[in-house]
């Protein structure tokens, strides 16, 4: 027999390529047991990436979420990991040093074993200073190396890396093949000759399904030494996912390899939350055309995580460009032709700013240049006039060292503009801020939370941990759902069908003056503008719903009749309404 292969499920990259939120934490605490009882997982990713930012978005606090997740599986022995951009880390941006040097700390504290650090251009310089700082906090640090087909992207090229960062102190080397285009024999290559030269290293293998690679993929890895594999489990595995546990532990258990088996009662078991939890509000944002494979993939190499909000923009692109040639008298795209253009541009645009691997955030940048140079040649201006600082960024340098050449045209353009290029370490340009946050904090009362947690929220993620804090972010999320779930509807009844079937059980509030809507009062006699309430609220018997001031001045709340949940608003915030009109819908209590 072989040598044993482990498995890794990786539940949060699962929900990260399939559509827009994250499980909840109640959610993750009821199927981390059936994960546990399928008996083939010696590692399971439990946060990382885009986790923390969605969650904070649906108004819950992740540092609860992953703690709560860890939990178990620290219990029974089964190591978790997170994955980590780098300069980037959790986020889209770069990142101050002390925020990165506070998260491996964190997480540490909250129960994450190991962490996946990773630079989209394999810059070295990004990678190393986490590699130090997870091993101070008690991590272990897997570095990885982002996965493309190149011709800069040889073997020796990643191996070479791969030495760099072992003698930096990595203690495992994660071959993240995030689009899955890896070709299968340059992967086993690559495999052979890392384990050649470091063979107490664990490798662990990383690959969307997108284009069909990944099996053989796979195969190649555990032949040549590899030791883990990343798979994913039913209802959210193939497509532009992983391969799903089953399929993989079949084909490597048949190559004489000793792998786990599968108690197929707790992998079901498994399944159906999964699906519970797609149908509970999850579902409502998955793009039905991350559940296809796609050959077309190979072409412009895009990672399949980045497929659903790729198709997003190009919808509203090809309306645009579709106008423009209507004007000109021109015949239109349809979908298909306008999608085949978008990959021949990716593949036009790829190689001239210097081959960056297409991982997030360089494969959004290399689709951004490549939509906008879509719209610019309709228009009759060329290519590259519409790039903004970040996409500059990438080509100058700022984000770290890009593999190839980039192109003199961008180089003309870039001295046009009074643009520099720089060799500078990425991480030094970048003040530390910490200082500033906990500053905030102590202003606003905030407590810093168990471990620095919420400190490290804030510093991590500003923008969404402020609209957390104030509720803003659950209302929008609420709206947002609420809005899924008409259209969903609403594409199978008619508009007076779908009101009818919204209003059936609720209540019709109506104003008992005339006068302007508000829906917050701030109790010294003036109303405050501020945000509706989000459709899904819960009122009980007796609570305000809003409240109208009168022509003269005069303030009536508006009960919200026997309490239930909001399905419908009819009037505006700072609206006019006169007496007796709909304000909103209120769904009566069952029972």
């Amino acid at each position: 027999m072989k040598k044993r292969i482990q498995f890794s499920l990786v539940y949060r990259d699962m929900w990260q390529s399939s559509g827009k939120f994250q499980p909840r934490k109640d959610q993750l605490e009821r199927v981390a047991p059936a994960i546990i009882d399928m008996g083939c997982f010696d590692r399971v990713e439990t946060n990382g990436g885009a986790f923390e930012q969605v969650n904070l978005l649906a108004g819950e606090n992740p540092n609860y979420a992953v703690r709560a997740f860890c939990k178990p599986f620290n219990e029974v022995g089964i190591k978790t990991h997170m994955l980590d951009r780098g300069l980037n880390a959790l986020r889209m941006y770069p990142v101050p040093d002390d925020v990165r040097e506070l998260q491996y700390k964190v997480k540490h504290a909250q129960g994450v074993d190991i962490t996946r650090i990773f630079c989209g251009l394999n810059d070295t310089r990004n990678i190393i200073p986490s590699i130090k700082w997870a091993k101070a906090a008690g991590m272990t640090p897997q570095a990885t190396l982002c996965i493309t087909t190149s011709p800069v992207h040889t073997v020796d090229y990643y191996s070479g890396i791969a030495d760099e960062l072992i003698a930096a102190g990595a203690e495992e080397i994660c071959l993240k093949d995030m689009a899955g285009i890896g070709q299968p024999a340059m992967l086993g290559a690559l495999t052979k000759s890392i384990k050649t030269k470091h063979p107490d290293i664990i490798l662990q293998y990383h690959g969307h399904s997108g284009p069909g690679l990944s099996m053989a993929s796979i195969l190649e890895v555990c032949n040549n030494g590899g030791d883990v594999i990343d798979t994913a489990i039913e209802p959210l595995s193939w497509g532009k996912v992983h391969p799903d546990i089953i399929s993989v532990q079949s084909m490597l258990k048949n190559e004489g390899f000793e792998v786990k088996e599968i108690n197929m009662n707790a992998y079901m078991q498994a399944r159906s939350l999964t699906q519970e939890f797609i149908d509970d509000w999850l579902g409502y944002f998955i793009n039905p055309g991350n559940k296809h494979m796609s050959s077309l993939l190979l072409g412009c190499g895009l990672p399949g995580g980045m497929m659903g909000s790729m198709m997003a923009d190009l919808a509203g692109m090809h309306r645009t460009i579709n106008t423009i040639r209507a004007k000109k008298g021109l015949p239109e795209y349809n979908v298909d032709e306008m999608l085949v253009k978008l990959f021949d541009e990716v593949a036009y645009v790829w190689p001239r700013v210097g081959y960056p691997p297409l991982v997030t955030p360089f494969s959004q940048y290399v689709k951004n240049i490549a939509l906008m140079n879509l719209l610019t040649i309709e228009q009759g201006k060329g290519r590259f006039v519409m790039m903004d600082d970040s996409m500059w960024g990438m080509i100058l340098g700022k984000s770290g060292k890009i593999p190839g050449e980039i192109d003199p045209e961008l180089k003309e353009l870039a001295a046009k503009q009074g643009r520099e290029f720089t060799d500078a370490d990425p991480h030094t340009l970048i003040p530390n801020a910490l200082d500033d946050f906990r500053k905030e904090m102590d202003e606003n009362g905030w407590e810093y939370g168990p471990d620095d947690e919420e400190l490290y929220e804030l510093g991590m993620h500003p923008e969404q941990y402020r609209d957390f804090k104030s509720g803003i972010a659950k209302k929008r999320m609420l709206a947002d759902l609420q809005k899924a779930k008409d259209a969903r509807l609403g594409s199978k009844l008619s508009p007076e069908e779908l009101a009818a079937f919204k209003h059936a059980k609720a209540d019709e509030l109506v104003a008992p003056v005339k006068g302007q809507i508000y829906y917050e009062f701030s109790g010294d006699g003036e109303c405050a503008p501020c945000i509706e309430p989000f459709i899904g609220a819960e009122y009980k018997e007796g609570d305000t719903f809003c409240y109208i001031q009168a022509p003269w001045g005069e303030i009536v709340p508006v009960p919200a009749a026997l309490g239930g949940k909001l399905v419908e608003i009819a009037a505006k915030q700072g609206s006019k309404v006169q007496k007796g009109q709909t304000l909103a819908w209120i769904e009566r209590p069952q029972g």
